[in-house]
Protein backbone atom coordinates (compact mmCIF):
# COMPACT_ATOMS: atom_id res chain seq x y z
CA UNK A 1 0.00 0.00 0.00
CA UNK A 2 1.37 3.36 -0.99
CA UNK A 3 0.88 5.90 1.77
CA UNK A 4 2.06 9.49 1.46
CA UNK A 5 4.51 10.53 4.12
CA UNK A 6 3.83 14.01 5.49
CA UNK A 7 6.87 16.13 5.04
CA UNK A 8 8.57 17.33 8.18
CA UNK A 9 9.79 20.37 6.30
CA UNK A 10 7.80 23.52 6.66
CA UNK A 11 7.80 26.24 4.08
CA UNK A 12 6.94 29.79 5.06
CA UNK A 13 4.14 30.94 2.85
CA UNK A 14 4.02 34.54 1.77
CA UNK A 15 2.13 36.34 4.51
CA UNK A 16 -0.87 38.40 3.59
CA UNK A 17 -2.16 41.55 5.14
CA UNK A 18 -5.03 40.64 7.53
CA UNK A 19 -8.48 41.49 6.18
CA UNK A 20 -9.32 43.47 9.33
CA UNK A 21 -6.24 45.64 8.87
CA UNK A 22 -7.12 46.34 5.25
CA UNK A 23 -10.72 47.15 6.19
CA UNK A 24 -9.55 49.49 8.95
CA UNK A 25 -7.16 51.30 6.62
CA UNK A 26 -9.84 51.60 3.92
CA UNK A 27 -12.25 53.00 6.49
CA UNK A 28 -9.57 55.47 7.62
CA UNK A 29 -9.12 56.62 4.02
CA UNK A 30 -12.86 57.17 3.45
CA UNK A 31 -13.28 59.03 6.72
CA UNK A 32 -10.12 61.05 6.12
CA UNK A 33 -11.32 62.36 2.77
CA UNK A 34 -14.59 63.67 4.23
CA UNK A 35 -13.44 64.66 7.72
CA UNK A 36 -12.26 68.25 7.12
CA UNK A 37 -15.62 69.35 5.68
CA UNK A 38 -17.54 68.02 8.70
CA UNK A 39 -14.97 69.41 11.13
CA UNK A 40 -14.99 72.84 9.50
CA UNK A 41 -18.79 72.94 9.61
CA UNK A 42 -18.81 72.10 13.32
CA UNK A 43 -15.79 74.05 14.57
CA UNK A 44 -14.20 76.11 11.81
CA UNK A 45 -10.67 76.07 10.39
CA UNK A 46 -9.12 75.72 13.86
CA UNK A 47 -10.23 72.11 14.09
CA UNK A 48 -9.07 71.37 10.56
CA UNK A 49 -5.65 72.59 11.70
CA UNK A 50 -5.93 70.20 14.65
CA UNK A 51 -6.48 67.40 12.13
CA UNK A 52 -3.34 68.52 10.30
CA UNK A 53 -1.29 68.16 13.47
CA UNK A 54 -2.94 64.82 14.23
CA UNK A 55 -1.72 63.55 10.85
CA UNK A 56 1.78 64.91 11.53
CA UNK A 57 1.87 63.04 14.84
CA UNK A 58 0.58 59.91 13.12
CA UNK A 59 3.48 60.12 10.65
CA UNK A 60 5.91 60.43 13.55
CA UNK A 61 4.26 57.62 15.50
CA UNK A 62 4.37 55.26 12.53
CA UNK A 63 8.12 55.89 12.27
CA UNK A 64 8.64 55.31 15.99
CA UNK A 65 6.47 52.19 15.73
CA UNK A 66 9.14 50.61 13.52
CA UNK A 67 11.74 51.10 16.24
CA UNK A 68 9.61 50.42 19.33
CA UNK A 69 6.72 48.31 18.04
CA UNK A 70 8.43 46.14 15.44
CA UNK A 71 12.03 45.90 16.72
CA UNK A 72 11.37 46.42 20.44
CA UNK A 73 14.02 49.16 20.87
CA UNK A 74 12.90 51.82 23.36
CA UNK A 75 13.71 55.24 21.87
CA UNK A 76 13.06 58.38 23.94
CA UNK A 77 14.97 60.72 21.64
CA UNK A 78 12.92 60.24 18.50
CA UNK A 79 12.00 63.92 18.34
CA UNK A 80 15.63 64.65 17.36
CA UNK A 81 15.02 63.26 13.86
CA UNK A 82 11.91 65.41 13.59
CA UNK A 83 14.11 68.41 14.43
CA UNK A 84 16.69 67.43 11.82
CA UNK A 85 14.06 67.31 9.07
CA UNK A 86 12.46 70.59 10.16
CA UNK A 87 15.77 72.45 10.22
CA UNK A 88 16.76 71.02 6.84
CA UNK A 89 13.57 72.55 5.44
CA UNK A 90 14.17 75.82 7.28
CA UNK A 91 17.77 76.17 6.12
CA UNK A 92 17.25 75.13 2.51
CA UNK A 93 13.82 76.67 2.01
CA UNK A 94 14.32 80.17 3.45
CA UNK A 95 16.61 83.20 2.94
CA UNK A 96 18.29 82.64 6.33
CA UNK A 97 21.61 81.20 5.09
CA UNK A 98 21.91 83.80 2.33
CA UNK A 99 21.40 86.55 4.91
CA UNK A 100 24.06 85.15 7.22
CA UNK A 101 26.81 84.11 4.79
CA UNK A 102 28.11 86.43 2.12
CA UNK A 103 29.37 83.68 -0.20
CA UNK A 104 25.92 82.06 -0.23
CA UNK A 105 24.35 85.47 -0.89
CA UNK A 106 26.60 85.94 -3.90
CA UNK A 107 25.55 82.58 -5.33
CA UNK A 108 21.87 82.91 -4.39
CA UNK A 109 20.99 86.60 -3.91
CA UNK A 110 17.36 85.80 -3.01
CA UNK A 111 18.18 82.80 -0.81
CA UNK A 112 18.27 79.08 -1.53
CA UNK A 113 14.48 78.51 -1.56
CA UNK A 114 14.64 74.83 -2.49
CA UNK A 115 11.24 73.22 -3.00
CA UNK A 116 10.03 70.89 -0.28
CA UNK A 117 10.10 68.07 -2.82
CA UNK A 118 13.87 68.55 -3.11
CA UNK A 119 14.35 69.02 0.61
CA UNK A 120 12.23 65.97 1.52
CA UNK A 121 14.65 63.29 0.21
CA UNK A 122 17.59 65.24 1.65
CA UNK A 123 15.89 65.37 5.05
CA UNK A 124 15.14 61.63 4.85
CA UNK A 125 18.78 60.78 4.08
CA UNK A 126 20.23 63.10 6.73
CA UNK A 127 17.79 61.86 9.38
CA UNK A 128 18.53 58.22 8.46
CA UNK A 129 22.25 58.98 8.83
CA UNK A 130 21.63 60.40 12.29
CA UNK A 131 19.61 57.29 13.08
CA UNK A 132 22.56 55.08 12.21
CA UNK A 133 24.87 57.33 14.26
CA UNK A 134 22.54 56.89 17.22
CA UNK A 135 22.13 53.16 16.72
CA UNK A 136 25.81 52.26 16.19
CA UNK A 137 27.07 52.92 19.76
CA UNK A 138 23.92 51.49 21.38
CA UNK A 139 23.82 48.06 19.74
CA UNK A 140 24.54 46.23 22.98
CA UNK A 141 22.06 48.26 25.04
CA UNK A 142 18.46 47.35 25.73
CA UNK A 143 15.63 48.48 27.94
CA UNK A 144 16.28 51.29 30.40
CA UNK A 145 19.89 51.78 29.31
CA UNK A 146 18.90 52.30 25.68
CA UNK A 147 16.11 54.66 26.75
CA UNK A 148 18.53 56.86 28.73
CA UNK A 149 21.04 57.04 25.86
CA UNK A 150 18.40 57.93 23.27
CA UNK A 151 16.88 60.49 25.66
CA UNK A 152 20.29 62.13 25.92
CA UNK A 153 20.66 62.14 22.15
CA UNK A 154 17.35 63.95 21.73
CA UNK A 155 18.30 66.59 24.28
CA UNK A 156 21.73 67.06 22.71
CA UNK A 157 20.17 67.81 19.33
CA UNK A 158 17.73 70.31 20.84
CA UNK A 159 20.44 72.10 22.83
CA UNK A 160 22.71 72.05 19.79
CA UNK A 161 20.03 73.74 17.66
CA UNK A 162 19.35 76.22 20.47
CA UNK A 163 22.99 77.33 20.71
CA UNK A 164 24.16 77.18 17.11
CA UNK A 165 23.77 80.91 16.61
CA UNK A 166 27.36 81.73 17.51
CA UNK A 167 30.11 82.10 16.47
CA UNK A 168 28.37 81.29 13.16
CA UNK A 169 24.64 81.89 13.06
CA UNK A 170 23.35 78.72 11.44
CA UNK A 171 20.13 77.98 13.31
CA UNK A 172 19.40 81.49 14.69
CA UNK A 173 19.32 79.98 18.18
CA UNK A 174 16.18 80.31 20.32
CA UNK A 175 14.75 82.95 17.95
CA UNK A 176 14.19 80.27 15.31
CA UNK A 177 14.09 80.57 11.53
CA UNK A 178 11.20 82.40 9.89
CA UNK A 179 9.96 82.88 6.31
CA UNK A 180 10.18 79.18 5.45
CA UNK A 181 8.71 78.57 2.00
CA UNK A 182 5.31 76.81 1.81
CA UNK A 183 4.66 73.76 -0.35
CA UNK A 184 4.05 74.22 -4.07
CA UNK A 185 2.51 71.50 -6.27
CA UNK A 186 1.63 72.05 -9.94
CA UNK A 187 1.52 75.80 -9.44
CA UNK A 188 -0.66 75.59 -6.31
CA UNK A 189 0.71 77.63 -3.42
CA UNK A 190 -0.39 75.88 -0.24
CA UNK A 191 -0.24 79.13 1.73
CA UNK A 192 -3.13 80.58 -0.30
CA UNK A 193 -6.81 79.73 -0.70
CA UNK A 194 -7.79 78.01 -3.97
CA UNK A 195 -11.14 77.26 -5.53
CA UNK A 196 -11.47 73.80 -7.10
CA UNK A 197 -14.75 72.55 -8.61
CA UNK A 198 -16.59 75.35 -6.86
CA UNK A 199 -15.18 74.43 -3.43
CA UNK A 200 -12.84 76.73 -1.55
CA UNK A 201 -9.75 75.05 -0.13
CA UNK A 202 -7.96 77.13 2.50
CA UNK A 203 -4.29 76.41 3.38
CA UNK A 204 -5.27 74.08 6.23
CA UNK A 205 -7.34 72.05 3.74
CA UNK A 206 -4.49 71.91 1.22
CA UNK A 207 -2.01 70.71 3.81
CA UNK A 208 -4.55 68.27 5.20
CA UNK A 209 -4.87 66.35 1.94
CA UNK A 210 -1.11 66.47 1.42
CA UNK A 211 -0.61 64.96 4.87
CA UNK A 212 -3.26 62.30 4.19
CA UNK A 213 -1.36 61.31 1.02
CA UNK A 214 1.94 61.12 2.93
CA UNK A 215 0.35 59.05 5.71
CA UNK A 216 -1.00 56.62 3.10
CA UNK A 217 2.49 56.25 1.60
CA UNK A 218 4.03 55.63 5.03
CA UNK A 219 1.30 53.13 5.96
CA UNK A 220 1.90 51.25 2.69
CA UNK A 221 5.64 51.10 3.41
CA UNK A 222 4.99 49.92 6.97
CA UNK A 223 2.60 47.17 5.83
CA UNK A 224 5.06 45.94 3.22
CA UNK A 225 7.82 46.06 5.82
CA UNK A 226 5.79 44.21 8.45
CA UNK A 227 5.08 41.35 6.05
CA UNK A 228 8.62 41.05 4.71
CA UNK A 229 11.67 39.09 5.81
CA UNK A 230 13.06 42.23 7.41
CA UNK A 231 9.84 42.72 9.35
CA UNK A 232 10.04 39.14 10.61
CA UNK A 233 13.64 39.79 11.64
CA UNK A 234 12.50 42.86 13.60
CA UNK A 235 9.91 40.75 15.45
CA UNK A 236 12.45 38.01 16.13
CA UNK A 237 14.83 40.52 17.72
CA UNK A 238 12.00 42.01 19.76
CA UNK A 239 10.90 38.63 21.10
CA UNK A 240 14.34 37.13 21.80
CA UNK A 241 17.50 38.70 20.45
CA UNK A 242 19.75 35.80 21.49
CA UNK A 243 17.54 33.25 19.73
CA UNK A 244 17.36 35.48 16.64
CA UNK A 245 21.14 35.71 16.53
CA UNK A 246 21.44 31.94 16.96
CA UNK A 247 19.12 31.47 13.96
CA UNK A 248 21.49 33.46 11.75
CA UNK A 249 19.91 36.92 11.82
CA UNK A 250 22.47 39.70 11.64
CA UNK A 251 21.12 41.57 14.65
CA UNK A 252 23.57 44.45 14.28
CA UNK A 253 22.51 45.35 10.75
CA UNK A 254 18.81 44.79 11.47
CA UNK A 255 18.93 47.11 14.49
CA UNK A 256 20.73 49.80 12.50
CA UNK A 257 18.15 49.42 9.74
CA UNK A 258 15.33 49.85 12.26
CA UNK A 259 16.87 53.05 13.61
CA UNK A 260 17.52 54.36 10.09
CA UNK A 261 14.02 53.62 8.80
CA UNK A 262 12.32 55.08 11.84
CA UNK A 263 14.53 58.17 11.69
CA UNK A 264 13.82 58.68 7.98
CA UNK A 265 10.07 58.91 8.67
CA UNK A 266 10.82 61.41 11.42
CA UNK A 267 12.93 63.49 9.02
CA UNK A 268 10.17 63.48 6.40
CA UNK A 269 7.63 64.59 9.00
CA UNK A 270 9.94 67.38 10.13
CA UNK A 271 10.36 68.73 6.59
CA UNK A 272 6.59 68.88 6.11
CA UNK A 273 6.20 70.51 9.53
CA UNK A 274 8.70 73.24 8.60
CA UNK A 275 6.84 74.08 5.39
CA UNK A 276 3.46 73.90 7.13
CA UNK A 277 4.40 76.18 10.03
CA UNK A 278 6.67 78.54 8.08
CA UNK A 279 8.70 78.84 11.28
CA UNK A 280 11.06 76.47 13.10
CA UNK A 281 12.50 76.88 16.61
CA UNK A 282 14.02 74.53 19.21
CA UNK A 283 10.95 74.88 21.44
CA UNK A 284 9.04 72.53 19.12
CA UNK A 285 11.39 69.62 19.86
CA UNK A 286 11.38 69.17 23.63
CA UNK A 287 11.52 65.90 25.55
CA UNK A 288 7.77 66.10 26.14
CA UNK A 289 7.21 65.72 22.39
CA UNK A 290 9.19 62.45 22.35
CA UNK A 291 7.19 61.14 25.30
CA UNK A 292 3.96 62.21 23.63
CA UNK A 293 4.78 60.32 20.42
CA UNK A 294 5.79 57.26 22.42
CA UNK A 295 2.48 57.48 24.30
CA UNK A 296 0.61 57.45 20.97
CA UNK A 297 2.38 54.21 20.01
CA UNK A 298 1.91 52.55 23.42
CA UNK A 299 -1.71 53.60 23.96
CA UNK A 300 -2.74 52.86 20.38
CA UNK A 301 -1.09 49.45 20.25
CA UNK A 302 2.61 48.77 19.74
CA UNK A 303 3.36 47.10 16.44
CA UNK A 304 -0.19 47.54 15.12
CA UNK A 305 -0.51 50.14 12.36
CA UNK A 306 -4.29 50.83 12.71
CA UNK A 307 -3.81 51.06 16.47
CA UNK A 308 -1.09 53.70 16.10
CA UNK A 309 -3.33 55.72 13.76
CA UNK A 310 -6.20 55.50 16.24
CA UNK A 311 -3.90 56.51 19.10
CA UNK A 312 -2.74 59.60 17.23
CA UNK A 313 -6.28 60.73 16.47
CA UNK A 314 -7.54 60.13 20.01
CA UNK A 315 -4.64 61.74 21.87
CA UNK A 316 -4.38 64.87 19.71
CA UNK A 317 -8.16 65.29 19.55
CA UNK A 318 -8.53 64.64 23.29
CA UNK A 319 -6.02 67.26 24.38
CA UNK A 320 -7.39 69.92 22.03
CA UNK A 321 -10.96 69.19 23.12
CA UNK A 322 -9.94 69.64 26.75
CA UNK A 323 -8.18 72.88 25.89
CA UNK A 324 -11.45 74.26 24.47
CA UNK A 325 -14.10 72.93 26.87
CA UNK A 326 -12.36 72.50 30.25
CA UNK A 327 -12.53 76.11 31.43
CA UNK A 328 -16.06 76.92 30.12
CA UNK A 329 -17.46 73.79 31.79
CA UNK A 330 -15.84 74.71 35.13
CA UNK A 331 -17.12 78.27 34.84
CA UNK A 332 -20.64 77.02 34.11
CA UNK A 333 -20.66 74.58 37.06
CA UNK A 334 -18.65 76.39 39.75
CA UNK A 335 -18.79 79.98 38.53
CA UNK A 336 -15.02 80.18 38.13
CA UNK A 337 -12.06 78.14 36.87
CA UNK A 338 -10.73 75.77 39.52
CA UNK A 339 -8.06 73.96 37.50
CA UNK A 340 -6.31 75.43 34.46
CA UNK A 341 -6.95 73.60 31.20
CA UNK A 342 -3.25 72.75 30.79
CA UNK A 343 -2.98 71.24 34.29
CA UNK A 344 -6.22 69.31 33.80
CA UNK A 345 -5.01 68.04 30.44
CA UNK A 346 -1.83 66.63 31.98
CA UNK A 347 -3.76 65.13 34.89
CA UNK A 348 -6.26 63.33 32.64
CA UNK A 349 -3.48 62.31 30.25
CA UNK A 350 -1.65 60.64 33.14
CA UNK A 351 -4.81 58.94 34.36
CA UNK A 352 -5.49 57.67 30.84
CA UNK A 353 -1.98 56.18 30.73
CA UNK A 354 -2.49 54.44 34.07
CA UNK A 355 -5.94 53.17 33.09
CA UNK A 356 -4.83 51.77 29.74
CA UNK A 357 -1.78 50.09 31.27
CA UNK A 358 -4.01 48.45 33.90
CA UNK A 359 -6.90 47.31 31.71
CA UNK A 360 -5.47 47.32 28.16
CA UNK A 361 -1.73 46.70 28.60
CA UNK A 362 -1.34 45.87 24.89
CA UNK A 363 -2.97 49.15 23.85
CA UNK A 364 -6.45 50.32 22.84
CA UNK A 365 -6.22 48.39 19.56
CA UNK A 366 -3.52 45.76 20.08
CA UNK A 367 -1.78 43.82 17.37
CA UNK A 368 -3.22 40.33 16.77
CA UNK A 369 -0.59 37.76 17.67
CA UNK A 370 -1.04 36.01 14.34
CA UNK A 371 0.37 39.08 12.58
CA UNK A 372 3.72 38.37 14.23
CA UNK A 373 3.88 34.74 13.17
CA UNK A 374 4.74 33.46 9.70
CA UNK A 375 2.04 31.44 7.97
CA UNK A 376 3.31 27.88 7.55
CA UNK A 377 2.18 25.23 5.11
CA UNK A 378 3.45 21.75 4.55
CA UNK A 379 5.63 21.14 1.54
CA UNK A 380 3.58 18.08 0.58
CA UNK A 381 4.58 14.47 0.02
CA UNK A 382 8.18 13.74 -0.73
CA UNK A 383 7.97 10.03 -1.36
CA UNK A 384 5.94 6.86 -1.21
CA UNK A 385 6.69 3.38 -0.06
Amino acid sequence: MNTPIPSTAAVAAPSKVPAKTLAALLGFLVIALCAPFFVQTLGGNYWVRVLDFALLYIMLALGLNIVVGFAGLLDLGYIAFYAVGAYMMALLGSPHLANQFEWIHQLFPNGLHLSMWWVLPIAVLVAATFGVLLGAPTLKLRGDYLAIVTLGFGEIIRIFMNNLDRPLNITNGPKGITAVDPVHIFGFDFSKTHEIFGLKFSPVFMYYYLLVALVIVIVFVCIRLQNSRIGRAFVAIREDEIAAKAMGINTRNIKLLAFAMGASFGGASGAVFGAFQGFVSPESFTLWESIYILAIVVLGGMGHIPGVILGGILLVGFQELLRVVAEPIQTGIFGHVIVDAEVLRQLLFGLALVGVMLYRPAGIWPSPRKEDRPVVRRAGSVGRF
